[in-house]
């Protein structure tokens, strides 16, 4: 195991700084050999959207350059996803299966033990898929197995059983159904939890990470610890249910987009790629989705960078239909550990 350990750091050793621009630069996740597009495209829509509008839009992120590829249980992306990639093999835009990077997310009402690996199955089957590549935990908490809704009743909401859990993540890695396990919207605390009994660790982290929410303190913890943070909403998911204007409006943005000739969008996605993360970035308007690409061929200044710390912080996704007064979470704080 030391020994696959050490191959996989040798392996690694290329900085993404040291990618060619032409394509996708790539990021090394420390607990596994392999590596993840920087930047990845979305699949979660609220509002909802028809299964064909998401497949079109995955063929022409295809298409644009897009090879990583964010969905889970929940969106009900998972089938239009696997369908557009066959699509895109069998007309020639990719030639395999390998070429891309798939994320897919386990639902709260499957995280128990018995049910981790059935749910995983499941994803396969609507992937049309014998692998994905990374697995994550979609949220720190349980809820009643065989009810599969949202929001998740008040009453049906269960602490998980974290040890095992993650014991389950890490048979269905072992197994080669997936090549990397992980966490979604994972505080430091509750990181830290699953560190301490894991035989495989983390490989990544999923959290809302923008300008406005930076995660310095989540971000530090993570790189401590081997565990790599990909951020959702880097742009402030405005127009969904939870989302904020603050990103695209904030005025610092505006004038480094301004003096770059850049959007406010590409600059805020450069920031995140500048900070070491994975970014998972949501459009499906073509235009957008080309120019949400075009980060990788300019930098942002130090002094930019400094105006870019100095942006008031605030947490978009509260994450408060998570919380119910029957436990284990019972205010947004017990859920973030106070990390707001």
């Amino acid at each position: 195991m030391e020994k696959d350990t050490i191959h996989c750091n040798q392996m690694n050793q290329l900085d993404q700084q040291q990618q060619h621009f032409t394509t996708m630069p790539e990021i090394s996740m420390p607990s596994g050999c392999r590596r993840m597009p920087a930047l990845g495209f979305g699949t979660a829509a609220d509002p909802p959207v028809e299964p064909e509008i998401i497949k079109t839009a995955v063929l022409q992120a295809i298409e644009l350059g897009y090879r990583h590829f964010d969905t889970a249980a929940l969106y009900n992306s998972e089938q239009p996803l696997g369908e557009a990639i066959i699509e895109a093999i069998n007309g020639g835009l990719i030639p395999s299966r390998e070429q891309l990077f798939v994320t897919s997310k386990l639902w709260c009402s499957d995280a128990h033990p018995q049910h981790v690996l059935p749910a995983l199955n499941k994803t396969l089957q609507n992937l049309k898929m014998d692998y994905i590549d990374l697995y994550l935990i979609h949220w720190p908490v349980s809820s009643k197995p065989g009810i599969h809704e949202y929001p998740i009743k008040k009453e049906d909401f269960l602490p998980m059983d974290f040890k095992s859990v993650w014991a389950a993540m890490e048979e269905c890695q072992r197994l080669g159904l997936t090549k990397s396990i992980g966490v979604s919207n994972f505080s430091c605390k509750k990181l830290a939890d699953v560190l301490a009994t894991a035989d495989i660790p983390p490989a990544v982290n999923q959290v809302e990470v923008s300008p406005c929410w930076q995660q310095k303190k989540l971000r530090e913890f993570c790189k401590r610890n081997g565990v790599l943070v990909v951020g959702y909403s880097p742009l402030g998911s405005m127009g969904t249910f939870y989302g904020t204007n603050r990103v695209m409006e904030s005025q610092v943005l505006k004038d480094i987009a301004k003096a770059k000739g850049k959007t406010v969008a590409q600059v805020a996605l450069r920031w995140g790629y500048e900070q070491g993360i994975g970014v998972v970035v949501k459009s499906y308007n073509k235009e957008r989705m080309k120019q949400n690409l075009e980060i990788f061929d300019w930098s942002l200044s130090d002094e930019e960078c400094r105006k870019i710390s100095e942006i008031p912080q605030n947490r978009a996704c509260l994450g408060k239909d998570y919380t119910s007064p029957y436990g284990p979470y019972k205010t947004i704080e017990d859920l973030w550990d106070e990390e707001l």
